[in-house]
C-alpha cells in the first residue's frame, strides 16, 4: 500500500479567498494536499512528485499588468491541472485561448449546463449548480481543449483536454453552494489524478510520529502545552514518539480563564503518565506588557516571554534541544507568507524571537482545527479537551482592548465565567465556534439603584465556523442574551453594559486583537 504522502496534490495560491478551502475539501476526499505559492518554481514542484495541481481564483485579471502567473513549464510537465476561475483564464491565456472581460459579470448561484459528461462530470448529470465570482470569461479555448459546460452568460463554463489532462471550470466547487463541487473535485483527484484515497487520520498520525522521531533522535524533548486542543493533540502525539523524554511545560501567564490552570493541570497529569511542568509566571508576563496597547506588540512580547520560559526550564533540565508547538495552518496563514498579509502575528509563528534557542517540532502544522480533534480522537484524549472551544495563546491579554493589568484581567474572568456559563446551560456550547467576553477599556454611562454609574462596557462574542478561517456571528436566542446580560451587570459591579458583536469574518477577525 502506498504512503497517504505519495498522493500528493498541490494547490497553487493565486491571492483566492477560497484558496485555503480548496485544500480542506481535497482532504475531505481523502488526498493530502497542501498550498504553495503561485510563482513556485517548476522545479520545486516536480521535486514534490504531486499526482496533481489545482490553481486557484484569485482577484486579479490574466491581462492586467504584473498579473500573477506561474511556470510557464507547469501545462507541459505531464502533470494533471485543474484551473478554476483565475486558474482556468490562466491556463487559457497562456495556451492560445481568448479571455477577455465579459459584457456582463456573473457572481453567485448559476446553472451550469454540462456539455460532457465524462471525466470532471461524470454522473453529475446534464445540470448542476454551480458559483460563480467572475468578470472576465473565456471566449474561446485554447487549441486542443473541449467545452465541457456552459452557464447562460459563460461560453466556457468549463474545458478539458483530456490528452494532456489539463482542466478549467469557470466556476468554485470548493464552496457548498456549488452543491456537486465535491463530486466534481473527486472526479479530477480519482479518474484524473489517479489517486486511491489513503489519506487518513491513522496515516497521518503513522506519518507524524515516524518523523517526530526522526527529528529529533535520542534527544529530550520540550512541548508548550495550554491546554487547548492543537497543543494537547501535538503533545499526545509526541509522547507517542518520544515517550518519557517528553517533558510539557504548562506556563501559566496569568492571561487565563477563570479557573482554567487547574483544569489543564489535573487533566494531563491524569492522562497517560506525561510529565507535566507547572510555571507559574504571571508576575513577569505582566511587567512586559504593562503599558503595552498595540496588539501585535502584546502578541510579540508574550510570545518572546513564552520562549524565554520555555529556555530556562529546559537549562534546569539540561539539554533539551527540541520544543513542540502546537501551530496549525490557519496560525501560518494569518500570521503572513510569501503570498498572504499578516492578519495577525500569533505569539507561536511571528512573535517568536529570532535568538530562541530550540528548533521546533510542528507535527500539526499542516492541519485545520477539524483535523486536528479528529486526530485527538485517534490519540485517545478526552472529549472535553478535544473539543474544547479555541482559545488564543495570548489568553485575555488580546481581548482586552488596551492595557492589560490586573485589575481589568479579574473583570474580564468573572465576565467570561458567565458567559460559559450561560452558553453551555443553554446546550449551545459545541454548536458554537467560539463564544467568549471582550472588554475595552472605554467607559459608559449607566443608571442602577437611582444612582449614576460609569464603567466598563462588555462586549459578546460568539461565532459558527468550520475551521476559523471565515466565521459567521451566531444568532443567539434573545432569552440566552437577556440571561447573560443580566447576569454580567448584576454580578460584576465594574460593569454596567453588554454589547453583542454581529460581524461575521471577513471584514472582521473572530478575536478583536
Amino acid at each position: 500500500m502506498t504512503n497517504a504522502y505519495d498522493e500528493l496534490i498541490l494547490v497553487l495560491d493565486f491571492g483566492a479567498q477560497y484558496g485555503q478551502l480548496i485544500a480542506r475539501r481535497i482532504r475531505e476526499a481523502n488526498v493530502y494536499c497542501e498550498v504553495l505559492p503561485h510563482n513556485t518554481p517548476l522545479a520545486e514542484i516536480m521535486a514534490r512528485q504531486p499526482r496533481g495541481i489545482v490553481l486557484s481564483g484569485g482577484p486579479a485579471s490574466v491581462s492586467a499588468p504584473g498579473a500573477p502567473d506561474c511556470d510557464p513549464g507547469l501545462f507541459a510537465a505531464g502533470i494533471p491541472v485543474l484551473g478554476i476561475c483565475y486558474g482556468m483564464q490562466l491556463m487559457a491565456h497562456r495556451l492560445g485561448g481568448d479571455v477577455a472581460q465579459g459584457q456582463q459579470r456573473e457572481y453567485g448561484k448559476v446553472v451550469v449546463r454540462v456539455d460532457d459528461d465524462q471525466d470532471l462530470f461524470y454522473g453529475l448529470g446534464r445540470e448542476t449548480p454551480g458559483w460563480m465570482s467572475h468578470g472576465d470569461l473565456i471566449r474561446r479555448p485554447p487549441p486542443g481543449f473541449k467545452i465541457l459546460a456552459h452557464t447562460e452568460n459563460t461560453p466556457v463554463a468549463a474545458m478539458g483536454d483530456s490528452t494532456k489532462r489539463l482542466y478549467g471550470v469557470q466556476f468554485h466547487p470548493e464552496v457548498t453552494h456549488t452543491s456537486q463541487g465535491k463530486q466534481v473535485l473527486a472526479n479530477f483527484l480519482y479518474r484524473i489524478c489517479g489517486c486511491g484515497g489513503n489519506w487518513t487520520t491513522g496515516s497521518f498520525i503513522e506519518r507524524a510520529v515516524a518523523h517526530i522521531r526522526a527529528q529529533c533522535g535520542e534527544a529530550r524533548v520540550l512541548c508548550a502545552l495550554s491546554g487547548g486542543v492543537d497543543s494537547s493533540v501535538a503533545a499526545a502525539l509526541a509522547h507517542r514518539a518520544v515517550g518519557d523524554r517528553l517533558t510539557c511545560i504548562f506556563v501559566d501567564h496569568g492571561l487565563l480563564r477563570k479557573g482554567e490552570a487547574q483544569q489543564v493541570i489535573q487533566t494531563f497529569r491524569d492522562h497517560k503518565g506525561i510529565n507535566l511542568v507547572h510555571v507559574q509566571a504571571e508576575e513577569r508576563f505582566l511587567a512586559r506588557l504593562a503599558g503595552v496597547t498595540d496588539p501585535e506588540e502584546k502578541r510579540k512580547r508574550i510570545g518572546h516571554e513564552f520562549i524565554r520560559v520555555f529556555e530556562e526550564e529546559a537549562a534546569q533540565l539540561g539539554d533539551v534541544p527540541f520544543l513542540v508547538q502546537g501551530t496549525v495552518y490557519p496560525d501560518v496563514i494569518e500570521s503572513g507568507s510569501k503570498t498572504a498579509a499578516v492578519i495577525k502575528s500569533h505569539h507561536n509563528v511571528g512573535g517568536l524571537p529570532q535568538d530562541m534557542g530550540f528548533t521546533l517540532v510542528e507535527p500539526l502544522r499542516a492541519l485545520f482545527k477539524d483535523e486536528v480533534r479528529q486526530v485527538g480522537l485517534e490519540l485517545g484524549l478526552p472529549e472535553e479537551i478535544v473539543y474544547r472551544q479555541p482559545f488564543p495563546g495570548p489568553g485575555l491579554a488580546i481581548r482586552i482592548i488596551g492595557a492589560v493589568n490586573r485589575e481589568r484581567l479579574e473583570i474580564l474572568r468573572e465576565v467570561d465565567a458567565i458567559v460559559l456559563e450561560e452558553i453551555k446551560q443553554a446546550g449551545l456550547y459545541h454548536q458554537l465556534w467560539q463564544s467568549f467576553a471582550i472588554l475595552p477599556t472605554m467607559r459608559s454611562v449607566g443608571v442602577m439603584g437611582d444612582d449614576r454609574t460609569y464603567a466598563y462596557p462588555a462586549v459578546l462574542r460568539a461565532v459558527t465556523s468550520l475551521d476559523g478561517m471565515t466565521a459567521d456571528w451566531a444568532r443567539l436566542p434573545y432569552d440566552v442574551l437577556e440571561r447573560i446580560s443580566n447576569r454580567v451587570v448584576n454580578e460584576v459591579p465594574e460593569v454596567n453594559r453588554l454589547v453583542y458583536d454581529v460581524t461575521s469574518k471577513p471584514p472582521g477577525t473572530i478575536e478583536w486583537e
